[in-house]
């Protein structure tokens, strides 16, 4: 079984430790259904683990929410995913949440005293 522990994501640069039974699995990054690069994979520590790096394209850096997603080569299994947001799309999709939120909390803070006014309860 071949899986991927993401350790950080710095300075636009993603790492991770992959362990694999053998030979590591050639890693693609995807993105919006278009491979985008491969993943180094450096040496292993002998206990079937090995250092992954991926250098995020800036190209990816866009408004709204954006996936990478990280599979093997060999089966299209997907390993770990990348999620970005960014930008004023994301910012007022936001709003938009907090606004029905808070409306939605309004609405019950309504109901629960018009409940404890007819049973008789504070």
């Amino acid at each position: 079984m071949v899986t991927l522990t993401r350790t950080r994501l710095h300075g636009g640069r993603y790492e991770g430790v992959l362990t694999a039974p053998d030979m590591p699995p050639v890693i693609e990054a995807v993105h919006m259904e278009r491979v985008i690069g491969t993943a180094d994979i450096g040496t292993g520590d002998g206990k079937n683990r090995f250092h992954v790096g991926f250098d995020l394209p800036g190209a990816v850096l866009s408004d709204g929410v954006q996936v990478v997603s990280l599979r093997s080569a060999a089966d299209g299994e997907v390993l770990d995913r990348i999620t970005l947001m960014a930008g004023t799309p994301l910012d007022e999709d936001l709003r938009a949440e907090i606004a029905l939120l808070r409306a939605e909390l309004d609405l019950l803070k309504r109901a629960f005293r018009r409940h404890c006014t007819e049973t008789g309860e504070d």
